[in-house]
C-alpha cells in the first residue's frame, strides 16, 4: 500500500525485551531455514485483536524476518510492524496489500476470512498462489463455520464428543422430541458462525424448548438455520493447539482459558477475561490420550478427506474424569489463550509457518518454556453489553515484567485509546501460576482508562 511507512526488523522496539523468552540466536535444531539459505521474508498478519499482536511480536524475533505487516492491526502491532488499513475479510485489497509489499507468507489470525475462503482465494489467483497462507481452505474451515460438520467429522473417525443431532428449519417437532431424550443442561448450537453467541446453554427444559423454536426461526439469521443440540459435558476445560501442514503436525503448549465475564465464572459469556498455561492436569498421561484419541485420527482424518490443511486446529477439549472429550475445533489460534501460548514457544515460529507452508514439518520440533505464562485481560466498563470507545490508556510503560498485547486499540492523535470490548491482554511469567498472576495483577493495576474492568479469579479452579 502506498505511502505506508515500513519498518525494518532492525528497527523495531519489542515491548520489554528483558521478558522476550528467546534469544535472536536460535539453537542449532531452529536452524533449518538459515541452513538452507533461505532470504529474508516480508510477513502479512490478518486480524487487529490480542491474537495478532501475541503472533506479530512473536514473528518479529526471528532473524528470517525483514518486514513485518498486519491487516488492519491495532495500537500494539503499530509499535512492531507495519498496519496497513485492510479489512480481513476484503480480499482484493489484502491483494493488493501482498502484491505491492512483496509479501511471501500470509497468516490468517480470526475465522471469518478462513470460512469466507480466503485460502481458495489465493489458490485460484494466479498472482498468489506461490504465496502460503497458513491457515486452512474453505472445506477446512468448516471444522469451525458447521457446527454439525464438525461433530460428523468426529463421529467418522471415533473422536470421543458429545452425544448430539441436527436439525433443520423444518424440524422443530423432530427437534424438541430429541431435546426431551436429553438431560439438563440443554445445549444448544448455531450451526454456523454467529459472533461468538451461538451457544446456548439452558438449565430449563422449556426455556430451552422455546429459545430451539427462536433458533430455528432465524434468531441468529443463516447460522442457525441448523441447530445442533449436543450432550452437556462436565469436567474442566482446556484448549488445545496444533499447527499441522496436513501430514504432519507440532503440538504447541496448552491453555485454559475463562470466558464468564464475572468472578466465579459467573455472568455472561465474553471472547475471554485471561488464560493460563500449562495447565497442572494436562500431563503427560492426559496428552497422550489427547494425542491418541483426537490429534491423530482428526489431521488423518482431514487428509484422507483430501482437505487442504495448513495451519492451526485448536481443539477445545473437556476433561472427564481423566478422559477427553472434543467440545469443539475452531481453525485458527484462540484468544486469549495465543497471549500466553506464544510467549511459551521456544523456537522461531516464523521457520515452523514456513515449513507449515512448504509441506516440510515432518522433521521439525517445538520446545517449551517450563516457565507458567498467566493473562488478564482489561475490558471496557459495559462489555459484553453495550460500552464507550475512544478512552486514553495511559500507563502502558510502567509494566516492568509483564508483556502487554493490545486487542481493542487504536491511534488517535498519537495516544492509544480503547477500540473494543476487550481493550488489553497482561502477560507475565513466573515459576508458579500465583507468581505470574502476582505480576500480571499488579501491572494490570497500573494501567488506566475510564471504565477499566478485570477479573481477579483468573486461575480459581486450577490453582
Amino acid at each position: 500500500m502506498k505511502g505506508i511507512e515500513t519498518r525494518s526488523i532492525a528497527a523495531l522496539r519489542l515491548n520489554h525485551p528483558e521478558t522476550t523468552p528467546l534469544p535472536l540466536q536460535l539453537p542449532p535444531k531452529f536452524s533449518y531455514l538459515r541452513s538452507q539459505n533461505h532470504r529474508l521474508m516480508n510477513v502479512l498478519i490478518i486480524g487487529s485483536g490480542g491474537r495478532e499482536h501475541a503472533l506479530a511480536w512473536k514473528i518479529a524475533q526471528s532473524p528470517l524476518l525483514d518486514q513485518l505487516f498486519v491487516a488492519p492491526g491495532n495500537a500494539g502491532t503499530n509499535d512492531i510492524a507495519t498496519n496497513i488499513p485492510v479489512g480481513v475479510t476484503d480480499f482484493d485489497r489484502i491483494k493488493k496489500a501482498v502484491l505491492e509489499n512483496n509479501i511471501g507468507l500470509v497468516v490468517v489470525g480470526p475465522e471469518a476470512p478462513l470460512v469466507a475462503g480466503i485460502h481458495d482465494f489465493f489458490l485460484a489467483d494466479a498472482d498468489l498462489a506461490e504465496v502460503p497462507v497458513i491457515g486452512p481452505d474453505r472445506k477446512g474451515a468448516l471444522l469451525e463455520g458447521s457446527k454439525d460438520f464438525a461433530k460428523a467429522f468426529m463421529t467418522r473417525y471415533g473422536i470421543p464428543t458429545g452425544r448430539y443431532q441436527s436439525f433443520g428449519s423444518g424440524q422443530v417437532n423432530d427437534a424438541e422430541v430429541y431435546l426431551g431424550t436429553m438431560q439438563p443442561p440443554y445445549v444448544l448450537k448455531a450451526d454456523g458462525l454467529a459472533a461468538g453467541k451461538g451457544v446456548l446453554i439452558l438449565d430449563d427444559y422449556e426455556t430451552a424448548r422455546h429459545e430451539l423454536g427462536l433458533m430455528l426461526e432465524g434468531k441468529f439469521g443463516l447460522a442457525s438455520e441448523t441447530v445442533v443440540i449436543e450432550e452437556h459435558l462436565s469436567g474442566v476445560e482446556l484448549s488445545v493447539f496444533v499447527l499441522t501442514d496436513g501430514d504432519s503436525y507440532v503440538v504447541l503448549p496448552e491453555a485454559k482459558d475463562y470466558k464468564r465475564i464475572g468472578e466465579g465464572d459467573t455472568g455472561l459469556n465474553t471472547g475471554g477475561m485471561g488464560a493460563v498455561s500449562p495447565v497442572p492436569f494436562a500431563d503427560k498421561a492426559f496428552m497422550k490420550k489427547v494425542e491418541d484419541r483426537i490429534i491423530r485420527p482428526t489431521v488423518e482424518g482431514l487428509k484422507k478427506e483430501h482437505i487442504v490443511y495448513k495451519g492451526f486446529i485448536f481443539i477445545g477439549l473437556m476433561n472427564v474424569n481423566s478422559d477427553p472429550f472434543v467440545i469443539e475445533y475452531n481453525v485458527r489460534l484462540g484468544d486469549p489463550e495465543t497471549e500466553v501460548v506464544m510467549p511459551r514457544v521456544d523456537a522461531d515460529f516464523l521457520e515452523l509457518l514456513v515449513a507449515t507452508g512448504e509441506g516440510k514439518l515432518a522433521h521439525k520440533a517445538i520446545r517449551t518454556d517450563p516457565r507458567t505464562a498467566c493473562t488478564v485481560m482489561l475490558v471496557s466498563g459495559g462489555y459484553p453489553g453495550s460500552y464507550e470507545k475512544g478512552k486514553v490508556i495511559g500507563g502502558l510503560d510502567d509494566t516492568p515484567g509483564s508483556i502487554v498485547f493490545h486487542a481493542g486499540t487504536t491511534m488517535k492523535d498519537k495516544v492509544p485509546v480503547t477500540a473494543g470490548g476487550r481493550v488489553l491482554a497482561v502477560t507475565s511469567y513466573g515459576r508458579s501460576m500465583d507468581e505470574a498472576l502476582d505480576v500480571s495483577y499488579r501491572n494490570a493495576e497500573k494501567i488506566t482508562f475510564d471504565g477499566k474492568y478485570y477479573r481477579k479469579d483468573i486461575g480459581f479452579d486450577i490453582g
